[in-house]
């Protein structure tokens, strides 16, 4: 049941080769995760484990360097510039539209239009992709130009959402059908993994996004809720706040951590776990006032017995 208005409203998938790069550390920021470390350098979780000595249970502050086994010293953390018009980028083993376009700052949109590309287009090692000059976020969260075609309805529980928010959310349901994203196992993985490392209970966590997506990082709803942990643009951005870097809802470990960190921020704000869980469907402000919906309390009773299925 996709929720309504706070953090979450809805092929076989390709898994993602890790890109060679030079050994190197990381300086852990605020919000980050071991799997997420892991995944935007290209090397895969076991082995920063095995180089740090680290468990799935461990736990990582701000200021600690992070040893990447094959992995490369990140950056910094300002957005790269806008590439000049024409030039091109060659797809490498993994390479999505999605991390294309954030690599080189600019938007998915920008670029799928400058290749003449739809949400069906599959990339291949060796293809060379224009990259378009302005640098733009990947995500839709502005009414589209032109609405891409209705893969998303508009009407939810009786509510028709506006036409804008159900064009971004056809727009963002085209970006993640042209991108490879994890399969749902996988998915379970890195949720559970992202609340380990947050330390939100993984069961929780798991049981949020079985109820709101099915585990699944195409899924987006009419209101614009993005991914397996179903979270809108606007909670998005709290969510960044909240863990103090941006974060990319259409990028599957950045859209659990978007999810997992609403969850423990409900949490430490509610006065009791159905509260929290009744606030991540209905929204806090309105469970406080309110009250909880007829809605809403099958849906905290639903996601409660999940997460005893997954403990």
């Amino acid at each position: 049941m996709p929720a309504r208005n706070c953090a979450c409203r809805q092929q076989v998938p390709r898994h993602r080769t890790p890109l060679p790069a030079p050994r190197g550390t990381y300086t852990v920021k605020a919000g980050d995760t071991l799997s997420a470390i892991a995944a935007s350098h290209g090397v895969s979780l076991d082995s920063v484990l095995a180089a740090n000595s680290l468990t799935l249970t461990s736990i990582i502050r701000p200021g600690q360097e992070i040893a990447l086994s094959g992995g490369a010293v990140a950056g910094a953390s300002a957005a790269p510039a806008a590439p000049a018009p024409g030039t091109s980028h060659t797809v490498a083993p993994g390479d999505t539209l999605t991390g294309i376009a954030a690599r080189h700052n600019v938007s998915l949109s920008a670029l799928m239009s400058a290749n003449g590309m739809d949400g069906s287009t599959v990339l291949f090692p060796g293809d060379a992709v224009v990259l378009p000059g302005a640098g733009v976020t990947t995500l839709a969260t502005a009414p589209a130009e032109a609405p891409p075609a209705d893969l998303v309805p508009n009407t939810f529980l009786h509510y028709t959402y506006p036409d804008h928010v159900v064009a971004d959310a056809n727009t963002n349901k085209h970006a993640l059908n042209a991108t490879a994203v994890p399969s749902r196992a996988d998915m379970q993985q890195i949720v559970a993994q992202t609340a380990v490392q947050m330390g939100v209970d993984p069961a929780l966590a798991m049981a949020f996004s079985f109820q709101e997506s099915g585990f699944d990082q195409r899924a987006v709803s009419p209101a614009n809720a993005i991914g397996a942990m179903q979270v809108i643009p606007s909670s998005g951005d709290w969510a960044s706040d909240l863990v103090g870097r941006q974060l990319n809802l259409l990028d599957p470990h950045d859209n659990a951590t978007a999810g997992v960190a609403i969850i423990r921020s409900l949490i430490r704000t509610s006065d009791s776990l159905e509260t929290a869980v009744a606030s991540y469907y209905q929204g806090q402000y309105s469970v406080t006032t309110q009250g909880m919906f007829e809605d809403t309390r099958g849906y905290v009773a639903s996601v409660l017995a999940h997460r005893q299925s997954f403990s």
